[in-house]
């Protein structure tokens, strides 16, 4: 029997993945509301795939793919994403002045809309690689891609960005 099967694991899990689900969600969708509900839905899913888990491993990358499976989901389906939440923007340092705060304010608000502008895929790469931390080869198992196409995705993402973002430089 799976670890997972235990109704008690598995609330443990969700408490302890509940805000790393969101946040993988609302980066990639945009928005407070899209994002809570991937989370349910992810976490519905999980709970309905719970054979599917293997014991020994951690629950968090088995979450995150299943969090960037219903995301991409969602998005094919043209689920409206473009709105931006300002709870989204983390507070910035205390340290720098109200100018600074502005700008680093302003900066976050247009990383996150160029990101919303890419394709999805290269939002879910974006998003794993450097807002999760994750290794080339840990997204390509979230994603279940090759690892060749992982490499080649974040770096046209890489790109993108760049390009939509060189008035900044």
């Amino acid at each position: 029997m799976s670890t997972i099967d235990d109704r008690d694991t598995f609330a443990e899990m969700i408490y302890q993945s509940q805000t790393a689900v969101y946040n993988v969600a609302y980066r990639i969708l945009g928005n407070v509301q899209d994002a809570e509900d991937a989370a349910q839905e992810t976490f519905l899913r999980a709970y309905r795939f719970r054979h599917t888990y293997k014991d020994g491993y951690q629950s968090g990358p088995w979450l995150k793919r299943i969090t960037v499976n219903v995301c991409l989901q969602r998005l094919e389906k043209a689920y409206p994403t473009q709105s931006l939440d300002e709870d989204w923007l983390q507070p910035p340092d205390p340290h720098p002045g109200p100018q600074e705060q502005t700008e680093a304010c302003d900066l976050q608000a247009r990383i996150q809309a160029e990101l919303l502008r890419l394709p999805p895929r290269y939002r879910a790469v974006i998003e794993l690689r450097h807002y999760q931390d994750l290794s080339y080869q840990e997204i390509a198992a979230v994603l279940n891609r090759p690892l060749s196409d992982v490499r080649s995705d974040l770096f046209r993402a890489r790109r993108m960005l760049a390009q939509n973002m060189k008035d900044l430089r």
